[in-house]
């Protein structure tokens, strides 16, 4: 049986914010907390922080001081954000929140109680104090995720490779989880460039780190390491399982078609790959793999090499 639902849409524009009572006197209402209090206490609060899921929690704790909740969840497809709070319910009210045309997320709110029309305009004025925080929060994190990110391949670029791989090593030695990672490298990659030009090598590049995140788990992190080389760090992946990834990877990209001026480029890969040792660095854990991969290189390419 489908849940009740209310959908509605907001845009914040400024006759809104009038409407939902910003310039006005609301009424006073028999609750612990008025609605102009929280209001008020809510724009404040939710200035203290630029992180989605801090913003988001405190407005899911703060209003249930006056509109009861079971769960919140909230998702903006752009960045590819999506967050939870609380427990389901068998009602839910949703608005697609919108500031000049910038869409800022989806909220729904959910509770086993159906919402009056009294709660409902509660939760529509407390909406125009996330407004602003969250509009930053969004800001915040694309430029943080842009300073991360290779924008050519749209993968991981050195400072994220080197942040994430000491976090994973750490993760691993706490939870007793293997850690794996990929060295991959495109043969012949100058040749590439010299005879159909580097415009033809990005086309490579790009076909390449999309054929390597087709194959891979969510967990799975992939970062350019140098000019035709990808890192792939592999959670909780043993040495064999590595194996495995590594030659799924390599037939995947050998199976791609990539054309240039009309001819098709016969391309192929070479990986090295390393599974983390008791105590061992970050610095041996990416020289062994790349030392596999030298030695895959070496042997006429299109191998992989498992590092001793």
């Amino acid at each position: 049986m489908k849940s009740p639902s209310q959908t509605n849409a907001i845009d914040f524009d400024s006759a809104k914010l009038q409407r939902l009572g910003f310039g006005q006197q609301p009424p006073l209402l028999e609750r612990p907390v008025s609605l102009a209090q929280l209001r008020q206490e809510l724009g404040l609060q939710l200035q203290t922080s630029l992180e989605p899921q801090r913003i988001l929690g405190l407005f899911f704790r703060e209003i249930q001081r006056l509109v009861p909740l079971d769960a919140l969840n909230y998702e903006h497809q752009p960045s590819d954000l999506r967050l939870q709070f609380g427990q389901r319910g068998h009602h839910s009210i949703s608005y697609s929140l919108s500031h000049e045309g910038e869409r800022l997320g989806e909220l729904v709110f959910r509770r086993n109680q159906r919402f009056s029309d009294e709660e409902q305009g509660h939760l529509e004025s407390l909406l125009s104090a996330l407004l602003y925080p969250m509009r930053n929060a969004l800001l915040y994190r694309a430029a943080t995720q842009s300073a991360l990110r290779d924008p050519l391949t749209d993968t991981g670029n050195r400072i994220a490779m080197d942040q994430t791989l000491q976090r994973e090593i750490e993760m691993s030695r706490r939870h007793s989880h293997p850690l794996s990672l990929l060295m991959l490298d495109i043969d012949h990659f100058k040749q590439i460039n010299d005879t159909y030009g580097h415009s033809a090598g990005d086309e490579v590049l790009k076909a390449v780190a999309a054929s390597i995140k087709s194959q891979l788990r969510n967990v799975d992190m992939v970062f350019r390491f140098g000019g035709e080389e990808f890192m792939i760090l592999l959670s909780n992946t043993s040495r064999e399982a590595a194996a495995m990834v590594g030659e799924r990877l390599r037939f995947a990209a050998q199976a791609q078609d990539y054309v240039a001026e009309g001819k098709t480029i016969e391309l192929t890969v070479s990986l090295g790959c390393s599974t983390l040792l008791p105590g061992e660095s970050a610095e041996s854990l990416l020289r062994r793999a790349d030392s596999a991969l030298y030695v895959a290189k070496r042997e006429g390419r299109n191998r992989l090499t498992m590092a001793g």
